[in-house]
């Protein structure tokens, strides 16, 4: 559901929203044919990308991206803290970078780490909380849009059922899929 920003087009168009109102839930299906796929590289590349984006979104909906600015000896002590927190560790673990500013000299020095994780929709404010209470500050979050990851299952479970092996088929080199092994 979305939220509604300013209500003016509400108004404009007499409507009020309804706390909880599904109007409709869906389901996509991908539907192609297999002499096609197999025949057609390009296809196969195509359908290819619509399972990634697709998988990508669906998993990216449940996360946010948060930053927080933290305080510590070392990129690796700072990592160390957020992979012994509870809910901080994000997918793989923290990336944690320096961040600069103007020092004394005018020159640029460090004295804070920027710490980016991967949290769930769900533990948002408790990860917030987590954060503010290992003396993080200057804490961003951001919605996720895609998270690519290894090959989708789905392009896996397509591949079996139209009989290709995965390690065979080449997406992305030149511009061409080919189930062949060679472009």
């Amino acid at each position: 559901m979305y939220a509604v920003s300013t209500g003016v087009t509400l108004r404009e168009n007499n409507l009020r929203e309804i706390e909880g109102g599904n109007i409709m839930e869906s389901e996509g299906i991908l539907v192609a044919n297999r002499k096609s796929l197999l025949e057609r590289p390009q296809l196969l590349e195509i359908v290819h990308e619509l399972i990634e984006r697709f998988d990508g979104h669906l998993k990216a909906e449940q996360f946010y991206s948060v930053i927080a600015n933290m305080r510590g000896d070392s990129p690796e002590a700072v990592a160390d803290t957020l992979l012994q927190a509870p809910g901080l560790q994000g997918l793989q673990g923290p990336t944690v970078a320096n961040v600069y500013n103007r020092g004394a000299d005018d020159k640029a020095e460090h004295h804070f780490y920027a710490a980016t994780i991967c949290v769930r929709k769900k533990q948002l404010y408790g990860a917030v909380k987590t954060l503010q209470k290992l003396g993080g500050s200057g804490v961003l979050v951001q919605p996720m849009t895609y998270i690519f990851d290894e090959e989708p299952e789905r392009w896996g479970q397509l591949l079996a059922k139209v009989g290709l092996d995965p390690a065979k088929v080449n997406i992305g080199n030149n511009g061409h899929a080919n189930g062949n092994g060679k472009h």
